[in-house]
């Protein structure tokens, strides 16, 4: 069992960021309210119109839609049952924890940016939220403000510096 995941277990299941229980929040009454009635119009419709032949590729499609909607509805159900809210006091600022900000200067480029360490289930490098089980997270995991770090990422090998860790 890794540490993330111990720590996982000690803190009683998948730590969350409020913001990230929030945007998950979002996501679910989006699909019930919005996606799962739309989808349940568009079979309604090929319904009337008599369009239930074996050959009928839009119903397919429609209902593998509706599948993949009510998979993600249930995955939202289960993450909701087993995640916990992480308060601003639970998140380290000695050293590099999830819901972590963390100030890096990339050494090979001399170039400073932001990230925050999260669970996978909310993570989304687009927005800066690194989930604490890719290369970046576990590198980062424990370590403190200055200290060096180097893991391999997909594009080679990365040495970054931490400089500072906040809420």
């Amino acid at each position: 069992m890794s540490e993330i995941e111990i720590l996982n277990e000690q803190q009683g299941g998948i730590p969350i960021t409020p913001e990230g229980f929030s945007a998950l929040q979002r996501e679910l009454e989006h699909l019930t309210s919005v996606k799962r009635p739309e989808i349940a119009d568009r079979i309604r419709e090929s319904q009337q119109h008599g369009e239930f032949s074996e050959d009928n590729s839009e119903l397919d499609e429609v209902k593998f839609e509706q599948a993949m909607v009510e998979s993600r509805i249930a995955e939202l159900k289960t993450i909701f049952g087993n995640a916990h809210i992480l308060e601003p006091e639970m998140v380290p600022t000695d050293r590099v924890g999830i819901g972590s900000v963390v100030q890096l200067n990339d050494l090979q480029y001399d170039d400073e940016f932001q990230v925050r360490v999260v669970s996978s289930i909310e993570a989304d490098p687009t927005r800066d939220l690194i989930s604490i089980e890719s290369p970046l997270g576990t590198a980062l995991f424990g370590h403190s403000a200055m200290e060096e770090v180097i893991f391999e990422a997909p594009e080679g090998k990365k040495r970054y510096k931490i400089l500072a860790i906040s809420r």
